[in-house]
């Protein structure tokens, strides 16, 4: 990338998947990332989307271990509908500031959303592809930065109008999804899905469906749960007691527990409680999960998310496997699959340093609300676990339910897994079936192709056609082990089966 002066201040990395057969620049094309901040495309890329995936344990009850991981075909792939470009924001993946380039200029919602809508404008014009249907799928603070980038891409004097967005496990606005203490907001978009990971661990609501006990406990938290902690200390003994009552119907736990507590239920202290009596404490971006650690009597956890450290190794490793094994990619630093550094300097302002600002909770939802008043064929999915407990699915009802977002054009599906719901091999099938629907009913212009047989994956071959080499920065790929490519630093190496 460059700044005002044309001087090179980044390289954003990228690959591309096209269709192999004459260029269609009506055909759609969806731009993937992750969230963090600070994490690459692995996850989208090497868990559903991607041509080959890995794959973790379905049912959430091992550990990924030590290699080798599978590397399989990917039978939900959807190039038969859809290019994919997966998109490394930078200090993720090999993207990195250049020459005069300052992190502080990408590292921040706004600035972040402006790199990635410059991006996004600067391949589809190298492309040919204005006239194509436009999505983006995000996941997590994705799509956070989806709808952010949305949002720059409607100024900027090149007006660019997207056709949906694919939120995964949406984080839009962040006071529901923000589990601390005095957020009542958070104590209420939290407990259906507290309810809901109970129930899977055969802690409550046995003898009911997952849906009618879930339904249950949104009855609740709406009817009931929400007026009593707005009344709190005046609440009388006898509410207050109704209230404990229900929420260990709900949740398991005991009624001193919660008492204590004061009926607030924190996520950390509640993914240690619910098993505490088998001395076993569950994840947070996956309630399925359960991790053995040593100290049995802490409040919280202490060995971090076992979602995270059971399944981190696979995706790291086989995400370098691929580049190297299948792409024959080749390069001389590491790919940087989560970049904890960005935390730390990581700007949420987002007014001008020259406006009035006090800290808040980042809520960019009124800017997709915005967004779809001024475009008729914007069009949302969002897609959520019952078990997550990082985005809860209550909080995406409640988002959605406000910020002046057209509900007609909004899209809630749910599935029975957690915040990469896409592990759970069912609803990796069901997540890809909904998706394929959302883009189907979009009136795509021009026709899609056939689907190909899954062999065909493996049939991926780098092309120099098409490639994007207007960013600078060396960087060296390598073609079938015959030759070498020099390209600038957008590296937005397009690959066809």
């Amino acid at each position: 990338m460059k700044n005002k002066d044309g001087e090179p201040v980044a390289s954003i990395w990228s690959v591309t998947y096209k269709w192999d057969g004459p260029e269609n620049t009506n055909r759609p094309v969806t731009f993937v990332f992750n969230g963090g901040p600070g994490s690459a495309s692995v996850w989208l890329h090497m868990g559903f989307f991607g041509p080959q995936v890995t794959k973790v344990d379905s049912d959430a009850s091992k550990d990924d271990g030590g290699a080798p991981y599978p590397l399989v075909n990917n039978d939900n792939a959807m190039l038969d509908l859809t290019d994919l470009v997966f998109i490394d924001p930078v200090g993720t993946g090999y993207s990195r500031v250049i020459g005069k380039g300052k992190v502080e200029d990408y590292w921040g919602l706004t600035e972040d959303a402006k790199s990635i809508a410059a991006f996004i404008r600067e391949w589809v014009t190298k492309n040919k592809r204005w006239n194509s249907p436009k999505y983006i799928a995000g996941e997590s603070f994705g799509t956070t930065r989806a709808a952010a980038v949305n949002y720059e891409l409607e100024g900027g004097g090149q007006e660019m109008s997207l056709n949906g967005l694919i939120l995964i496990s949406q984080a839009l606005d962040y006071q529901g999804s923000t589990s601390t203490f005095d957020n009542i907001v958070s104590y209420v978009t939290y407990f259906p899905s507290m309810a809901a990971t109970a129930w899977y661990h055969k802690k409550a609501g046995q003898g009911k469906t997952l849906e009618a006990f879930v339904e249950e406990a949104r009855k609740f938290t709406l009817d009931e749960y929400v007026t009593a902690l707005y009344k709190g200390s005046r609440l009388t003994e006898e509410e207050r007691n109704h209230i404990a009552d229900r929420m260990v119907y709900f949740t398991g736990l005991s009624t001193k527990y919660i008492q204590l507590a004061d009926l607030r239920l924190l996520v950390p202290r509640f993914r240690k409680e619910l098993l505490r009596d088998q001395g076993i404490v569950i994840g947070q971006l996956d309630g399925r999960y359960k991790g053995d650690e040593y100290d049995k009597v802490s409040d919280s956890p202490t060995l971090g998310d076992p979602a995270g450290y059971n399944t981190d190794g696979a995706y790291t490793a086989i995400l370098n496997h691929y580049y190297a094994s299948q792409l024959k990619i080749e390069m001389d630093r590491p790919y940087i699959t989560s970049n904890g550094e960005l935390g730390s300097k990581w700007r949420w302002r987002d007014v001008p340093d020259a406006s009035y600002w006090e800290p808040s909770y980042v809520n960019v939802a009124r800017k997709l609300g915005d967004s779809m008043k001024r475009n008729k064929d914007l069009k949302v999915m969002v897609a959520s676990g019952y078990y997550d407990l990082i985005c809860p699915f209550f909080d995406t009802e409640y988002t959605f339910a406000r910020n002046g977002i057209l509900k007609d054009r909004v899209t809630l599906t749910y599935y029975e897994a957690g915040h990469m719901m896409y592990l759970h091999e069912p609803d990796l099938v069901k997540l890809a079936g909904d998706i394929r629907k959302f883009l189907t009913t979009q009136n795509i212009i021009g026709p899609t192709v056939r689907k190909p047989k899954t062999d065909t994956w493996l049939s991926l071959l780098l092309r120099t056609k098409g490639v994007a080499n207007f960013y600078f920065t060396p960087i060296l790929l390598s073609c079938n082990n015959t030759k070498k490519i020099e390209l600038d630093a957008l590296c937005n190496a397009v690959f066809w089966h």
